[in-house]
């Protein structure tokens, strides 16, 4: 891990000392598509981190946010970008590990170069696994972020009793790394809990407030959510509100949106897992820079780490800056 960081902070270092107007092999300026999963707060504060590293770097960036997930959306959208001839680098949340795998091997048979942030392709193991032509995933700990929200939940429901997971969509290397890591701490450390089902709203809170509250009505006794993104525990937290169980049943909220900490503070959410996506935005930009630079040690997979968010330290500024601030 020293080794790795490092290797990280010896590329940042060569990136600041370039030129401020950064130029691509062929002379000209660097230019770099941005094309994350879908609008949600997450995004929109990963948005920032590239514009950040852009303006600071001297890139230009191109901006493609789809409405709504899905591969039948983003993946028209790619073609379009790779289609204008001009980019150099893509920054991309695949939105399916498998199924964007074609899509993103013809732009870089298009002599684009792409760098995953958030979700990833294949295994996520660009040295040894199957898919190895990115230049790096740079997200969070998907599998232990499913961990500490497990033990999370676990503290906050005495450690035993019912608890459900509503996540976004199958396929989806972040998403399923966090009930992976769930369900590995619920059945391996806490035998009283009950893991009593899963569900996929599509990225749609609507659904999501749908389902937790069958849920709800299908086992009275339910103790706790764990909502694995933005619109699972927003949907999740609703559903519970309007059942009137705002601190009976507990959620565990990834993704540290406002409306998030405001059910923190109402007691509804017990722990909120704020990733650090202005990072992952940043340091993707940073290391386009450095890839056209001719860095050859940029580390295939970077881990951008959490901020856990309690009751008790909300209010702390060295925690609260990672709440997400959109314009």
């Amino acid at each position: 891990m020293f080794k790795k960081s490092l290797l990280i902070l010896v590329s940042i270092v060569m990136i600041l000392s370039l030129a401020p107007a950064t130029l691509s092999a062929q002379g000209d300026p660097i230019v770099i598509g941005f094309l994350p999963g879908v609008v949600d707060p997450f995004y929109q504060v990963m948005e920032l981190g590239v514009n950040a590293a852009a303006e600071d770097m001297g890139v230009q960036i191109i901006t493609q946010i789809p409405q709504t997930w899905g591969v039948e959306v983003q993946t028209p959208i790619l073609d379009a970008m790779i289609a204008r001839g001009d980019l150099d680098y893509l920054i991309i949340a695949p939105t399916d590990k498998d199924q964007m795998i074609g899509p993103l091997e013809a732009a870089l048979d298009a002599g684009i170069q792409v760098i995953t942030v958030d979700t990833f392709l294949g295994d996520g193991d660009y040295v040894n696994g199957p898919v190895t032509f990115p230049i790096s995933y740079i997200g969070s700990d998907n599998v232990e972020g499913g961990r500490i929200a497990a033990r999370g939940l676990a503290a906050a429901i005495g450690g035993t009793g019912k608890v459900y997971i509503n996540s976004t969509n199958p396929n989806v290397s972040s998403v399923e790394g966090r009930a992976v890591g769930f369900n590995e701490v619920m059945a391996n450390e806490y035998p009283d809990i009950e893991v009593v089902g899963l569900d996929f709203n599509l990225d749609d809170p609507a659904r999501a407030t749908e389902q937790t509250a069958a849920v709800i009505a299908r086992e009275p006794d339910l103790a706790g959510v764990f909502g694995t993104n933005v619109f699972s525990a927003q949907g999740a937290g609703q559903a519970v509100i309007q059942a009137g169980l705002g601190g009976q049943v507990q959620v565990v909220a990834y993704d540290a949106t406002q409306l998030a900490i405001e059910n923190l503070r109402a007691g509804v959410v017990s722990l909120v897992l704020a990733q650090k996506p202005f990072d992952m935005g940043y340091m993707a930009v940073q290391f386009a820079v450095a890839h056209a630079a001719g860095v050859t040690s940029l580390p295939k997979r970077v881990q951008t780490g959490f901020a856990i968010i309690d009751i008790n330290n909300v209010d702390d500024p060295a925690i609260a800056r990672f709440i997400y601030q959109v314009p």
